[in-house]
């Protein structure tokens, strides 16, 4: 029971912020790590709005793992927490290697 409410509750944490983020329109931007540290004249160059709807979409996708986690915690206690939590730390490792590859 307490691995299937973990994942249904970090589910609804990841929606939360990827809702945020999405609906910031922009704003959410100061959140993400290393684009304050750019001069003001290279964050001109970005749509601030787009980039806090794309992580916002993506951090919805972020919550799917745990959902099905859930799911699978109904019949088999923690290993759909394991699941979760292993395909969601294969999604994050995309999202850097992403954007490491366009901040290049």
């Amino acid at each position: 029971m307490f691995y299937m409410l973990f994942d249904l509750a970090m589910a609804a944490i990841m929606l939360l912020f990827g809702v945020l983020f999405y609906k910031s329109e922009g704003k959410a931007v100061r959140f993400l790590s290393g684009y304050n540290l750019r001069p003001e004249e290279e964050r001109k160059k970005y749509d601030e709005n787009a980039m806090c709807r794309a992580y916002g979409k993506r951090m919805m996708a972020m919550a799917l793992p745990f959902l099905a986690g859930s799911v699978v915690d109904v019949r088999h206690q923690g290993i759909g927490c394991l699941m979760a939590w292993a395909v969601w730390t294969v999604m994050f490792v995309l999202l850097l290697m992403e954007r490491h590859r366009r901040e290049r």
